[in-house]
């Protein structure tokens, strides 16, 4: 578990739905180890898309209990229940649904049309993605592949999620914490603003 500002930590988890043999560019192209945050809000202890595997819950026992506050479970996106529901047995946690408001200091950003509602941490400035920004293994962002997107019942296209993701430009965005491949620890507006513009 990597403290990247103060109350802000991002941990990194082997995913065990991870196919090895995968296509790229497919629905099962991402690495088998997915990121996860935990961010110290004012009311709250914020687990954004947590997954714990091999009973491993020793980091995040001690972050929970250096907290000292209530803790509250976010997901990005269905596909990311992983130990959602396991964490808030644990911790008495409360399940926030995208129709709720998130804790003081936590907003929601939806992306419209791509199922997807991200996490903004206003104070240490990060935006927490689940799918539709990954990173791009050179320090970078990337969108994701139009693959991605197949499931939906009118999925967008590429220009479609572009202007979906445009309104992220708005955020004084320093870090982007994708759930794939490595983070972005700064300038996070201007690498999305990159992989918006990409083609």
């Amino acid at each position: 578990m990597e403290e990247l500002a103060p109350g802000l930590h991002r941990w990194t988890a082997r995913h065990p739905e991870w196919i090895e043999d995968h296509e790229p560019g497919s629905p099962a192209d991402w690495p088998q180890a997915v990121g996860c945050v935990a961010y110290a809000a004012p009311g709250a202890l914020v687990l954004i898309d947590p997954l714990i595997v091999e009973d491993r819950w020793a980091p995040l026992d001690a972050l929970v209990e250096r907290a000292d506050r209530p803790v509250a479970v976010l997901t990005t996106m269905r596909f990311h229940a992983r130990s959602r529901d396991a964490v808030a047995e644990r911790y008495g946690a409360e399940l926030s649904s995208h129709r709720e408001p998130p804790p003081a200091g936590v907003r929601r950003i939806p992306i419209e049309g791509a199922d997807e509602s991200m996490v903004w941490l206003e104070e240490p400035r990060a935006l927490v993605p689940g799918d539709r920004l990954l990173g791009d293994e050179a320090g970078g962002l990337r969108i994701c592949p139009q693959s991605w997107l197949r499931y939906l019942p009118e999925p967008p296209s590429a220009d479609e999620l572009r202007a979906a993701l445009r309104p992220l430009l708005e955020l004084p965005v320093e870090m982007v914490l994708a759930s794939h491949w490595d983070p972005v620890l700064r300038d996070g507006r201007e690498a999305i603003r990159r992989a918006i513009e990409a083609r």
